[in-house]
């Protein structure tokens, strides 16, 4: 089906920096063919050796055939990366022997093209799931051609080829220093539907030329992800194919850093946290059929875990969603959500915010509520609502979108 741009798509890609030791390529493998679509669908990156690489994936207990592979080449590389093959237009996921030999066809591919350990081979794929590919080797087969184009990265060209109902190509970078030496950060994220996080709902790869040492750049990935990739959600469903993985290759020329309290990693670990806090937004903002972008704050809560759980609520009630879409300020909504969470709360101590105006307080309708002002909100494309539950003092921001009927349109349609 032909999908409408979301109506917060960028003029333009952004101008990502060149990520030193980087080489990518792109081509067409035909997935989308039946459909007459001519397009690239599978891309290919190739890192020097000795690039630290970390992951995490979806926790999802159907998780695909390509996810299981990284999952152990992980832990064989020891944290060690060299290249990585992405495909759109089939998941690979629960195809059972057919996808572990589409895996063996493609790595051995790898190994031989690029001449580099298995183990230090990644993959992943999305798109339609339960679909085995008639032949293994359909993807392994493109690796001389996606080799023969291999130069710096053309992050808008990668970041087209593994769209699939995304309306336009996303990708965020940022540059810093670490010890006086310039280092790049740069990604690419897809996803538009089937988005909450339970690791990561998408496929996501972000590269550095800063070096990490890979226990340390694992554990900047996971404290990174919790509160950008990890805090949104479209449609609270979390895909089988669910993979986020950061590579740093170390080509920037700036000095290793191996331990988490080294000063000097302050502004790189900054930087990287506005590179996933910007990627993870433009998930929400190419939400399938999404008019609108919602921030949810939750406050003064038990515990952070506990004010996530209750904006995952709010953020995941088709009652919110569906009144959020219609610009209907419906504050006992936000009630009903948080209610349900079961989450510790202290009911007659809650206030809720709609943008800067009080519309609940003390167990009841504020005071000074007034409908105009909250309604003025809603109707705006950028939504903000604040909760105070008064149970503690953490916090926790979620974000998402609202539920159009251009969501159900698009999955009516997904496989036709």
């Amino acid at each position: 089906m032909k999908l409408t741009p979301s109506p917060f798509a960028p003029a333009s890609f952004p101008d990502l920096p060149e990520v030193k030791g980087v080489q990518a390529a792109t081509a067409s493998r035909g997935f989308y063919a039946r459909r007459g679509v001519q397009r690239d669908d599978v891309f290919l990156f190739l890192m020097p050796e000795g690039t630290s690489a970390a992951g995490v994936f979806t926790r999802s207990l159907t998780a695909s055939a390509d996810v299981e592979w990284c999952r152990e080449a992980l832990k064989a590389c020891g944290g060690v990366g060299r290249a990585v093959v992405a495909n759109a237009g089939n998941s690979n996921a629960f195809t059972g022997k057919a996808g572990k030999l589409k895996n063996e066809a493609t790595l051995a591919a790898m190994t031989k093209t690029l001449g580099v350990p298995k183990e230090a081979c990644f993959l992943a794929a999305t798109g339609v799931i339960g679909e085995p590919l008639a032949d293994p080797n359909f993807v392994g087969e493109m690796l001389p051609e996606l080799e023969s184009k291999l130069g710096p990265a053309d992050w808008e060209a990668c970041a087209r080829a593994f769209m699939t109902t995304d309306t336009y190509p996303k990708g965020a970078g940022a540059t810093t220093e670490i010890d006086g030496t310039p280092v790049a950060i740069s990604g690419i994220v897809k996803g538009s539907g089937m988005i909450m996080p339970n690791m990561a709902t998408m496929l996501c790869y972000v590269f550095t030329d800063a070096a990490i040492a890979p226990a340390l750049l694992d554990r900047l990935l996971r404290e990174t992800v919790d509160p950008t990739l990890n805090s949104v959600t479209v449609d609270g469903d979390t895909s089988t194919s669910d993979t986020c993985m950061l590579f740093a290759t170390g080509a920037s020329g700036a000095p290793m850093i191996e331990d988490a309290s080294d000063p000097r990693l302050a502004g790189f670990r900054g930087a990287l946290m506005d590179v996933f806090r910007d990627l993870a937004h433009q998930l929400v903002k190419d939400g399938e059929g999404a008019s609108k972008f919602v921030e949810i704050c939750v406050e003064n809560a038990a515990s952070e875990s506990s004010a996530k759980t209750i904006g995952m609520h709010i953020a995941n009630s088709p009652l919110i969603k569906t009144a959020l879409a219609a610009g209907d300020a419906n504050w006992g909504r936000i009630v009903m959500a948080v209610g349900k969470s079961l989450e510790p709360i202290e009911k007659d101590e809650m206030q809720i915010w709609f943008g800067d105006h009080l519309v609940a307080d003390g167990g009841m309708r504020a005071p000074g509520y007034d409908e105009a002002v909250a309604s003025a909100h809603f109707a705006g494309d950028h939504i903000s609502i604040k909760v105070d539950v008064a149970a503690g003092d953490a916090s926790w921001t979620v974000w998402t979108c609202d539920l159009t009927h251009g969501y159900v349109d698009i999955n009516g349609a997904y496989r036709t």
